[in-house]
């Protein structure tokens, strides 16, 4: 489980194509030496596994569903990626339950600054990201979501895009300013919102005399 605090922003060093699966190199500086072979990692909100772990640098294999639906179907050398350990049990939970587990991937529509002519790195950033359409019915204005694995908060939401507040911390300190308007991005409702949801979809259980005969009452 991870909470959408970004610890590091790593780079990719290399790709490869490997039978069906891609093998990437991550340059993590501060994360890969406290990594171990197996351990889980999110690379821009996708868990994965750590794999061939070399000094400064980790690998990890993109099997073909998660670069078929995720934003890392976009990586290539030098692409910034964000990353995040998971969080050691009875920690405090800075941002909210990320899972890793992308939902869909949206567009990244527009990235602008609140004030245009304030210095790029005192001001805050408006962000807007076409939602698609499965993953929809569980945003809500003020709710959590999970955005290239950052934590962040809706700040606006009319059904199809999502609007966020990004701070200058998270503008200078994830891949979010390396990003162009089109680009992909990895998007992961709340989980306690689905949980919710499904809760209110369930039929209301009635006891019945066929469920009781049906049961070996």
């Amino acid at each position: 489980m991870f909470t959408g605090i970004v610890q590091e922003t790593g780079k990719i060093i290399s790709t490869e194509n490997r039978n069906g699966t891609r093998r990437i190199a991550v340059a993590a500086p501060t994360l890969a030496p406290r990594l171990h072979t197996g351990d889980s990692i999110a690379v821009s909100g996708v868990c994965l596994t750590a794999l061939d772990i070399e000094p400064g640098i980790f690998h990890a294999d993109l099997a073909a569903e998660t670069v078929a639906r995720t934003s890392l179907t976009r990586l290539a050398p030098g692409s910034i990626v964000n990353l995040e350990l998971p969080t050691p049990a009875g920690t405090p939970l800075g941002g909210h339950i990320v899972q890793g587990h992308v939902d869909s991937t949206g567009t990244l529509l527009a990235l602008d600054p609140v004030s245009p002519t304030a210095d790029p790195a005192l001001t805050d950033w408006r962000l807007q990201v076409e939602i698609p359409e499965p993953t929809r019915p569980y945003l809500v204005e003020k709710g959590s979501i999970a955005i290239e694995g950052i934590s962040l908060t809706i700040a606006a939401w009319d059904g199809r895009v999502a609007t966020v507040a990004i701070i200058p911390h998270t503008y200078a300190s994830t891949n979010l300013h390396t990003l162009a308007s089109g680009s992909p991005i990895n998007i992961e409702a709340d989980v306690l919102m689905k949980l919710a949801l499904q809760r209110t979809e369930k039929p209301e259980f009635k006891l019945t005399v066929d469920y009781l005969i049906a049961n070996g009452y």
